[in-house]
């Protein structure tokens, strides 16, 4: 069957309708359905279009990228530079369904300057412009779902106005992170404190436009997110379902495509055997369903199908 189709055979009127006549019978109830699901077709219901979207380019330590793993076996996948940083992307995803335009991550966003911006070699801001290139202004985002607060991944929720204030970059939409996550970035400790920046998210509970979660949940429909840990408290991958096919966000619990190898974990994950334990979990289900798996910080491959053959787990890389 079309996958457009099945949704259609989910949608809640289909079932409204169903059970308003379930005294009918069968035949009739069939009948209700089919002229509901042409209905529905004919008003250009669709499966959900996502674009992976580059806020541009940081560079991290290669030894804290790629934690246990050795030098010598790092760099033939990821060449670093003289500082010993390797480059990452700082992809996020455009969603675009229902009428809804969802954003999931924003990057650096363009307030980060001096030292930092030094540190990390941070070549972002880019994310406006390319939502300019989907013929979308911030005005037109609904949501924003963020898989944790670090602010190579929600740096670009807040701007600076012409005031020198902070505020949020998408006035109309809604911001949505796990609860345990926010109250941790509001309670930072040394280990924690330079990944994070108060001013990327801050003002989002002052504007009334922040939506704090728990756990494994349905944010909108055909978009739910799921708890991982790992990286830090209250990571969380996002799950966008729709035309037949799931693709997975998997944020930084596999921020790139040689993270698929379990042994490879970045060394400022919080709780790096909460990171194996779900990161084998989430490869398993990836291979066994058949997911498009999208990466956070991947450069030339951002996204793939994962393939077990011989007890092996390889990317099959495809764009989108």
């Amino acid at each position: 069957m079309d996958g457009r189709l099945r949704c259609l055979f989910c949608h809640p009127l289909v079932f409204d309708w169903a059970f308003a006549h379930v005294q009918r019978s069968k035949y009739q109830v069939l009948l209700l359905i089919i002229f509901i699901a042409v209905e529905l077709l004919c008003m250009g219901i669709e499966a959900p279009r996502v674009s992976i979207l580059s806020d541009g380019i940081i560079k991290m330590d290669g030894g804290s990228i790629f934690g246990q793993i050795p030098r010598y076996i790092w760099e033939l996948k990821s060449k670093p530079d003289r500082l010993n940083r390797v480059s990452l992307g700082l992809n996020y995803l455009l969603v675009k369904y229902r009428g809804l335009n969802v954003l999931i991550d924003t990057g650096v966003g363009t307030k980060e300057t001096g030292d930092l911006k030094d540190t990390y070699g941070i070549s972002s801001g880019k994310l406006l412009r390319n939502l300019k290139k989907e013929g979308l202004s911030a005005k037109d985002i609904n949501a924003v779902i963020l898989t944790h607060l670090h602010f190579d991944h929600s740096g670009g929720c807040t701007k600076i106005d012409r005031s020198a204030n902070i505020i949020p970059a998408f006035p109309k939409a809604s911001y949505y992170v796990q609860e345990d996550c926010w109250k941790e970035a509001h309670n930072l400790n040394e280990r924690s404190k330079d990944i994070h920046n108060a001013e990327d998210y801050s003002c989002l509970e002052r504007s009334g436009q922040l939506v704090l979660i728990n756990g494994d949940v349905q944010v909108l429909p055909g978009l739910n997110v799921k708890k991982t840990g790992g990286h830090c408290i209250g990571h969380q991958s996002v799950h966008i379902n729709g035309g037949g096919e799931k693709i997975v966000f998997l944020g930084d619990i596999i921020p790139t495509s040689h993270h698929i190898d379990l042994s490879y974990i970045a060394a400022n994950d919080q709780y790096p055997e909460e990171t194996l334990e779900n990161k084998r979990e989430l490869i398993e289900e990836a291979v066994r369903d058949g997911w498009l798996v999208v990466f956070s910080h991947g450069t030339t491959t951002k996204a793939g199908y994962m393939e077990k053959r011989d007890g092996l787990v390889s990317l099959k890389p495809v764009t989108i």
